[in-house]
């Protein structure tokens, strides 16, 4: 998700600006499919079991919005697409990195059978906490700063999109509280009173991800800039 996916941004903008101007043709299937997919996926992570399942989905629904952002071809859609794929591409390996904490502990990624593991880990739930926060793009992270430019092209190019790009802000932000509230909150399982404590090396890690993205909003130039 962090590595394999942005490959195929790159290999997307740099064909796409060999077809510039794009046919009609082909750009407007391809914006449909884009724009549907976002609520599709978007959708399917409100019904996941699997906490690593809709991660995973999550991650298709963010990179929606990354192709329909390409296949426009304008200085703030490129702009915002390398900058969600940037911040997305951190924010998304701290979630699977997240996952696999809770999973080399419970041995189950079932999102009904791992609750309330705040009470167990709070230290780990306030990470949970941040990088869902940063997952639905809240202030004052980078992941705003690109959905902003990509909405604010995507509404240039066609107001109607608006609406698409919006229910799927609104359902990122459910699914991303829902992910937070079935595996932090609740009433812990009996067979889970005693888990093994988290290690240096976790939280470490989680920092090396988490930084990045909090240092970044303070000179987006550093990665918005690159088509300004």
């Amino acid at each position: 998700a962090a590595i394999l996916l942005k490959l195929g941004g790159y290999g997307l903008i740099r064909i796409s600006s060999m077809l510039n101007p794009h046919p009609p043709n082909l750009m407007f299937p391809i914006m449909v499919l884009a724009l549907w997919g976002i609520l599709m996926t978007s959708s399917i992570c409100l019904r996941q079991t699997d906490l690593k399942a809709l991660i995973a989905y999550s991650s298709v629904s963010h990179m929606g919005l990354v192709t329909a952002a390409i296949i426009v071809q304008t200085p703030w859609s490129l702009t915002g697409a390398m900058t969600l794929m940037i911040a997305h591409g951190l924010t998304s390996s701290t979630l699977f990195a997240l996952a696999n904490t809770n999973y080399e502990r419970t041995h189950t990624r079932t999102l009904l059978l791992v609750r309330g593991l705040q009470l167990a880990f709070p230290l780990m739930s306030t990470w949970w906490l941040l990088t869902n926060l940063t997952n639905m793009a809240m202030p004052p992270t980078i992941n705003l700063l690109g959905e902003l430019f990509i909405i604010s092209t995507l509404f240039n190019w066609s107001p109607p999109t608006i609406i698409i790009t919006g229910i799927g802000t609104l359902i990122t932000a459910t699914y991303s509280l829902y992910m937070f509230l079935m595996t932090q909150r609740g009433s812990i399982s009996t067979q889970f009173r005693l888990l093994p404590p988290t290690h240096t090396r976790e939280h470490l890690t989680l920092t090396l991800h988490l930084l990045p993205l909090g240092l970044l909003i303070m000179k987006p130039a550093l990665i918005s800039g690159l088509f300004t």
